[in-house]
């Protein structure tokens, strides 16, 4: 499924929200979003094949960001879509949708990650593997 923006819809999760995620403002603090993301993208990994065991050829995050539209309360169950955008070489873009699951129509936050793939023995980057590659380009 592809979204008017050309991204790639892959991997679609709920997260839900804990009381002590808000901070003294009564919403969830923005620290917490990139939790939110990085359970995200551990899901979306596996489920396009990436071993993340950290010994070998992994996958590793260089670059990642967050704008915040609107806040989150609790009681709240976060929906987050992640979308494959620009595939290099080596690496490619996960973009982020963030909703709670009481308005999933309406984004509280817009996300990104550069996902790289990295030889941990060398400390290099290589190029993304063939059956990666085909999975995030389907």
């Amino acid at each position: 499924m592809t979204d008017t923006n050309n991204k790639t819809l892959l991997h679609s999760c709920q997260v839900p929200v804990r009381w002590g995620d808000m901070d003294a403002y009564g919403h969830v603090n923005n620290a917490l979003y990139m939790r939110y993301l990085e359970e995200a993208r551990v899901q979306f990994l596996a489920d396009i094949g990436a071993a993340m065991d950290g010994n070998g050829i992994d996958p590793v995050v260089i670059n990642v960001g967050c704008t915040f539209l609107r806040p989150v309360n609790y009681p709240a169950t976060m929906i987050i879509k992640s979308f494959v955008g620009e595939i290099g070489r080596s690496s490619f873009m996960v973009h982020y949708e963030l909703s709670t699951t009481d308005a999933p129509d309406i984004l509280c936050s817009e996300g990104y990650s550069k996902v790289v793939w990295m030889d941990h023995s060398s400390g290099r980057s290589v190029p993304l593997p063939d059956q990666i590659r085909k999975n995030i380009s389907a």
